[in-house]
């Protein structure tokens, strides 16, 4: 459905001045007028049923005015904006536009940005891989689509839209989507829209590391001390996160919970931040918290100048630890750091995928995950689900058939994993080089708010 007529950019502006904005979209929108859309847009709709309305408003600003879709209160209506720009392949180019809504239910669903890559016939295009990842697949990803990113929004209520992207190699078209659908009542404007070429984004290398070793239990402070020399083995190898096991004061240690449970900040956080600011790491590990009566098991980030960065409280708890009076955490922080954002989970969270998933919707590229023993599958299904960097330290050893300590990749591969007791794991990843899955995934975690369900307290009230 394409809605452009001879009609000139100058008549629509003067008509748009003399007779104000309401009557204007509303005779736009009646058909009396048909839409002179900036140069090369055009309207599209899967099927003319379930077509909203498509408006323009012009301006004479720089951002060439504003591009409207507005749904009436059907269900399922769904169409877009496109245009098409030439590109070159190896190129990058950075999207970036303006979006403002009213009445749209779920932002992340409904009101999205796509980048289609196309070649000479209108066709996709194979994707950009490496060598390995082909060999492992046996085949070239296909160049699924690109979905910019919401970022903030400004206090007119207009958020950025925004992404950098390498052209597939034999790609020499990019069409340009812009969403609404399923947004019964509501409407979407665009503008400041650009397709640019742009320098490749900077590398953000980051060398993970988890430390596998089970204190002996002579009491808590001795337990942290026996980090030590592995935390400057740890420096040693330059690594920028390293994660340590659960409840490291507790561990072996025949008193219960409530009893060594601390205060944080307390004396533990103050000794591994003495050893984070001594290397110059940022430092995972968990213990147990007192809060006045009650007592969490709590995973904290430590910061490479000695501060204590954050603390997430386990959600999750198994029979052992509710019998034992631990109370459950209740959200899911994400802390920015140096070196990128970082979530934590801890032990039995492994085991159920709400957890590392609402770690991912807010933002975390990596999770620490401090756990005495869980399913590796579900350390591998943690990692791949949510396509973020997972790092875990057990008690478990490799004899177990259990847990392992180990850093995942986004595809839920073990980079480096431990055998041995004291032993340090490393790897080195880029959080700027995004992971291609197989088949139609693509880069999958820019999906993932665009396309996961709608749950509690998103979903809208039921009509009936």
């Amino acid at each position: 459905m394409t809605t452009t007529r001879p009609y000139t950019r100058l008549w629509l502006t003067i008509l748009y001045l003399l007779i104000g904005p309401e009557n204007y979209l509303r005779s736009t929108e009646e058909g009396n007028i048909a839409l002179d859309l900036p140069e090369g847009w055009s309207t599209r709709a899967p099927r003319d049923e379930i077509s909203p309305k498509f408006s323009f408003e012009p301006s004479e600003k720089v951002d060439h005015g504003r591009m409207i879709i507005q749904h009436d209160n059907r269900e399922g209506l769904d169409g877009w904006f496109e245009k098409t720009y030439t590109v070159v392949g190896g190129d990058w180019m950075r999207f970036h536009a303006l979006r403002k809504l009213a009445q749209v239910a779920s932002p992340r669903r409904s009101a999205l940005v796509r980048i289609v890559w196309l070649d000479s016939n209108n066709k996709l295009v194979p994707g950009i891989a490496s060598a390995e990842q082909i060999r492992e697949l046996g085949h070239t990803p296909s160049a699924e689509p690109e979905h910019p990113i919401d970022g903030p929004t400004d206090i007119e209520g207009w958020t950025t839209i925004s992404g950098t992207y390498q052209v597939p190699p034999r790609a020499t078209k990019a069409k340009i989507e812009l969403h609404l659908q399923w947004a019964p009542g509501g409407s979407v404007e665009y503008r400041a829209i650009e397709f640019t070429r742009s320098a490749p984004p900077p590398l953000r290398i980051v060398r993970l590391a988890s430390i596998h070793h089970r204190p002996a239990g002579l009491s808590p402070r001795k337990n942290c001390e026996e980090f030590e020399p592995l935390l400057a083995k740890a420096a040693e190898a330059r690594a920028d996160l390293v994660v340590l096991g659960e409840t490291i004061p507790s561990v072996n240690v025949k008193q219960q919970p409530h009893e060594v449970a601390e205060l944080i900040p307390g004396p533990t956080t103050e000794y591994f931040g003495q050893l984070a600011e001594k290397h110059s790491l940022h430092i995972v590990l968990s213990l147990y918290e007192r809060d006045q009566h009650l007592v969490y098991n709590t995973a904290v980030l430590l910061g490479p100048t000695g501060q204590l960065i954050g603390k997430y409280r386990k959600v999750c708890l198994p029979h052992g630890e509710v019998e034992k009076g631990i109370a459950p955490g209740n959200d899911f922080p994400t802390f920015d750091t140096s070196i990128g954002k970082v979530g934590m989970m801890v032990c039995y969270d492994g085991f159920f995928p709400e957890v590392a998933r609402q770690l991912t919707n807010n933002g975390a590229e990596i999770i620490a995950w401090p756990v005495w023993g869980c399913n590796p599958k579900l350390a591998m299904a943690r990692a791949c689900e949510n396509h973020v960097y997972l790092v875990s330290s057990t008690f478990m050893a490799p004899k177990d058939n259990w847990m392992i300590s180990a850093i995942y990749d986004p595809s839920g591969k073990p980079l480096a994993s431990a055998n041995d007791w004291g032993e340090l794991v490393v790897a080195e990843v880029d959080l700027n080089q995004p992971y291609r899955g197989p088949y139609n995934l693509g880069d999958f975690r820019s999906m993932i708010p665009r396309h996961r369900p709608l749950l509690p307290p998103e979903l809208p009230i039921s009509k009936n």
